[in-house]
C-alpha cells in the first residue's frame, strides 16, 4: 500500500475510532473546586456578575448538567463520596466535616476511584486539598473527638510520615495541603511535610479575608503565604499533566482546588479585579486555574482522549462575602434556596460540566440527576470495568446521559445532607426533607426531626411545603427512604452496611456516632 493510500484510509477514519486506536483508554481528570456555586460560571447564569471565561469556555466544549449534587452540603462527606462512591454518611461522620488532626475517613480496605483506575494501568495524583484525615504521628494519635478542632494544640512530630493519606489511598503521588484553614499551615508531599512548620502561625490582615485567626501561633512554614496556595497547586497540576502527556500509560489527575474557600485570599494579579468584593475576586482567580488545566491539556496535545469533569464540593459559602455578591446581583445559587452547609438544594446542587471530544456533544446539557458519587461508576464503566463486589455502595453510572443515550438503570433517587446532619430524600421530582426541629443543632439534639415535602419541577425555590397535601407521599418516600438505608447500599442487587446506626428521624446525639455492633 502506497502513503498516499494509508494516509487516505486514516483520513477516512472517524475520530472516535482514531482515538481508540490511539489509546483503548482516555486520561481523567477532576477538577473539583472548593464552595463554589451552582450559579457561579456566567455561562449558565449570564445575567449574574463574575466573569468566568475559562468555564464559559469549557461550558461550550462539553455538557452541562443542571441536575447535579454534591454528595454533602459540606466539604469532607462529599470528597469521601466522590473517592470512595459511597455516601459518607454511612460512616461514623454524622455531621459537620474532618477537624484538624482527626485520623482518616476512609478506611484502608475501602476501594476507591484511583485504587480502580490504578488497577487498570492508570497514574494516578491527587493535587491540592486532602481534608480527609491522617493519622499524624506524636505522642498520641489522632483521634475522633466530639470537641471541633480540639487536637491542635497538642503535640505533633512533623519529621515523621503521616499515613492514612492519598498514597495510602490508591494515589501514586500527592502535592497540597491538608486544606488552607487548618493547621499545620504547610504544603505536603506524598505522605511527608514538604516544609517543616517551625514558625507559628500570625494574622496578617493583608493576606485577605475570612482568615483563621482561631489558630494564631499554630505551626506554620517560615515565609507561609495563604494567597500561594492557590498559584502553586495549580502551576504542580500543570507540570504533572505535561510530564503524563509524554509517557503511554493514562492518568487520573483529581486536582482538589483550595478556592474559593475560605481563606478568601486572591492574588496579587487578581485583587480588585472583579469590582465587587474579595470574594467574586477569588471567583474569577478559581475560573483562571480550571482555565490553566483545560489549557495544559489541550497544548499537550491530549485535548482528544482526556475526560474532563468540572464540580464543587457543595454551594457557595454564606460568610465569605455572600451579601456583597447578591447586592450586586450575583446570585450563587442561582435560583436555588439557601447556601453551604444546607439541606436545601444551594447547599448540595452543584455545577457539573463534562468535556470529551468526539464523544460527548459539545455545548450540550442534561437534565440526568447525578451525584458526584457517580464518577466512580461513571469512570469504571468508560474503562469497561466491573465496580467491586464490596464498595461503591451508592455509585451510579451517568456514561450513557453524557453519550446522549437513554438509560433505564440511570440514577432516579437521591440523599442529601447538610452540615447539621439534617437528611433530604429526592424521588424524581420529589424531595422529601428531615430538618432540625430546633432553632440550632444543639437544642435539636436526640429530638425527632420536622418532615417537609417540596415537588422541585413546579417549585425549584422550595417555598411550599406540601407534606400535609400529599401523606401518602410522605409515607411511601419515607418507606423507601428507611430501606435504601437499611440495605447499605442504593447499588441495584448490592447490599452492604452501614458502619453506624443511621437516624433521619431524629437528630443525632453526637458528632461521631458509635461503632455498630454485630
Amino acid at each position: 500500500m502506497t502513503l498516499r493510500s494509508v494516509l487516505f484510509v486514516l483520513l477516512s477514519l472517524t475520530p472516535g475510532f482514531l482515538f481508540a486506536a490511539q489509546q483503548s483508554q482516555p486520561n481523567i481528570v477532576v477538577i473539583l473546586a472548593d464552595d463554589f456555586g451552582v450559579g457561579d460560571i456566567q455561562a449558565h447564569y449570564p445575567d449574574n456578575k463574575i466573569r468566568t471565561p475559562s468555564l464559559d469556555q469549557l461550558v461550550k466544549e462539553g455538557m452541562s448538567f443542571t441536575d447535579a449534587h454534591s454528595g454533602s452540603a459540606v466539604c469532607s462527606p462529599t470528597r469521601y463520596g466522590l473517592l470512595t462512591g459511597r455516601y459518607s454518611w454511612r460512616t461514623r461522620l454524622q455531621e459537620w466535616v474532618i477537624a484538624a488532626y482527626e485520623p482518616p475517613l476512609i478506611s484502608a480496605d475501602r476501594p476507591t476511584l484511583p485504587a480502580l483506575l490504578k488497577s487498570s494501568g492508570y497514574q494516578t495524583a491527587c493535587i491540592g486539598k486532602w481534608h480527609l484525615g491522617w493519622n499524624w504521628p506524636g505522642p498520641q494519635s489522632s483521634q475522633m473527638r466530639e470537641q471541633k478542632n480540639g487536637q491542635w494544640k497538642y503535640e505533633w512530630d512533623f519529621t515523621k510520615p503521616i499515613k492514612g493519606g492519598p498514597v495510602d489511598r490508591g494515589f501514586d503521588y500527592f502535592f497540597g495541603v491538608d486544606l488552607p484553614n487548618l493547621p499545620p499551615f504547610t504544603f505536603i508531599e506524598n505522605d511527608r511535610v514538604f516544609v517543616q512548620p517551625t514558625a507559628e502561625y500570625q494574622l496578617d490582615h493583608s493576606e485577605g479575608i475570612v482568615l483563621p485567626r482561631g489558630f494564631i501561633g499554630a505551626p506554620t512554614a517560615p515565609g507561609w503565604r495563604m494567597q500561594n496556595i492557590l498559584p502553586e497547586i495549580t502551576r504542580r497540576a500543570v507540570s504533572y499533566i505535561d510530564q503524563q502527556s509524554q509517557k503511554k500509560s493514562p492518568f487520573f489527575l483529581y486536582f482538589s482546588m483550595t478556592s474559593p474557600h475560605e481563606p478568601v485570599v486572591p492574588s496579587k494579579e487578581f485583587q480588585g479585579k472583579s469590582g465587587i468584593a474579595p470574594i467574586a475576586d477569588f471567583v474569577m482567580e478559581t475560573d483562571w486555574s480550571a482555565g490553566q488545566i483545560v489549557q495544559a491539556i489541550d497544548r499537550a496535545g491530549i485535548k482528544d482522549n482526556t475526560v474532563v469533569i468540572f464540580t464543587a464540593d457543595n454551594g457557595h459559602s454564606h460568610y465569605t462575602g455572600w451579601n456583597d455578591l447578591v447586592e450586586a446581583g450575583h446570585q450563587p445559587s442561582g435560583p436555588y434556596r439557601g447556601h453551604k452547609g444546607d439541606i436545601w438544594e444551594g447547599g448540595h446542587r452543584v455545577p457539573l460540566v463534562v468535556r470529551w471530544p468526539n464523544h460527548i456533544k459539545a455545548g450540550s446539557s442534561s437534565q440526568q440527576m447525578v451525584c458526584l458519587n457517580d464518577i466512580m461508576a461513571t469512570c469504571a464503566e468508560i474503562l469497561g470495568t466491573d465496580l467491586p463486589q464490596r464498595g461503591a455502595e451508592d455509585s451510579i453510572s451517568f456514561l450513557a446521559a453524557l453519550l446522549g443515550e437513554a438509560n433505564p438503570e440511570s440514577r432516579q433517587t437521591l440523599v442529601s445532607h447538610s452540615n447539621h446532619g439534617e437528611f433530604a430524600y429526592r424521588d424524581g421530582p420529589w424531595k422529601l426533607v428531615f430538618k432540625l426541629s430546633g432553632r440550632n443543632l444543639e437544642q435539636s439534639r436526640g429530638k425527632p426531626t420536622i418532615v417537609e415535602l417540596y415537588n422541585l419541577e413546579s417549585d425549584i425555590g422550595e417555598k411550599k411545603d406540601l407534606a400535609e397535601k400529599h401523606p401518602e407521599i410522605v409515607s411511601r418516600m419515607t418507606t423507601d427512604f428507611k430501606q435504601l438505608i437499611e440495605r447499605g447500599s442504593s447499588r441495584s442487587g448490592q447490599k452492604a452496611a452501614n458502619d453506624t446506626q443511621v437516624q433521619f428521624d431524629i437528630t443525632q446525639k453526637q458528632r461521631w456516632a458509635p461503632v455498630l455492633k454485630d
